[in-house]
């Protein structure tokens, strides 16, 4: 079986490695530092729109570890080690606390180490697969071993959603969810264009020039994803204005694309 950096493919860019570009990490490669810097000419506020997805993931982590006492996460679309990852976030909160992340991109995989590094009390692993291939994920000895189905989940979709295609993606959430059991959570995040449709709209094109196609979402859309869940307050918004604090006062709505929500199972 090749290693992980076997199969990283350096003559086009990823996703997972433009983000890490545009939020100043160093784990990329000249075309996505290209690739990032041709999406930051069409929109000069991604890096604020990244950024605060980033920390709607961290918010939503928090409030489902202290305020509904979940204690086992599933991550899919981890991305790469940004400190701090969920498992620190909810193990500050509750060190026994279990996080399993998917990705299936080999330059995670190489530093899936930096997410390994739980606390005594609680446990991380890491799963290679993909979010399009939910039985990989679901039937994974990580995923079994570490999660108790007889006890609620946080399953976390952040910042993946807009690349997975209608009309798979409402079938991929529903089979992630299947199995977890009620008074789990879903938190998840969902690109749109509904707030500055031209520049949102010039960054997704070059996403599909460079490989990445990419589907933007208006609220009711975004909203119908949680059909049949209990939204927690204030329901699906964009995420600097989900439980903001004082790290998202002042940011101008035209410089976020991304609806974010926690909803919990019935």
């Amino acid at each position: 079986m090749s290693s992980p950096e076997a199969r990283i493919d350096t003559s086009k860019a990823h996703s997972a490695r433009v983000y890490d570009y545009i939020l100043g990490g160093k784990d990329h490669y000249l075309v996505d530092a290209e690739a990032g810097d041709a999406m930051c000419r069409h929109w000069p506020a991604l890096p604020v729109h990244m950024r605060e997805n980033r920390r709607f993931m961290h918010r939503a982590g928090h409030y489902l570890a202290k305020e509904q006492g979940i204690r086992q996460f599933l991550d899919i679309g981890t991305g790469l080690p940004t400190a701090p990852n969920l498992h620190e976030i909810v193990q500050d909160v509750a060190p026994e606390s279990r996080v399993v992340y998917v990705d299936n991109d080999p330059i995670v995989l190489a530093h899936a180490r930096a997410l390994l590094q739980s606390s005594p009390e609680g446990a991380t692993t890491y799963v290679d697969a993909d979010m399009n291939d939910p039985e990989a994920i679901l039937g994974s000895a990580e995923f079994r071993q570490l999660l108790d189905l007889e006890q609620p989940v946080g399953l976390m979709l952040i910042g993946i959603l807009h690349f997975i295609m209608p009309p798979e993606d409402r079938r991929l959430v529903q089979r992630l969810l299947e199995p977890l059991p009620s008074g789990s959570f879903l938190a998840m995040t969902i690109g749109t264009g509904d707030f500055a449709p031209e520049e949102v709209g010039r960054v997704a094109r070059e996403y599909a020039q460079q490989g990445m196609p990419m589907e933007l979402r208006d609220l009711d859309v975004a909203t119908s994803f949680f059909d049949g869940m209990e939204l927690v307050e204030p329901g699906v918004t964009q995420v600097h204005k989900w439980r903001p604090g004082a790290e998202q006062q002042g940011i101008d709505d035209r410089t976020i694309a991304m609806y974010g929500a926690v909803a919990r199972k019935v």
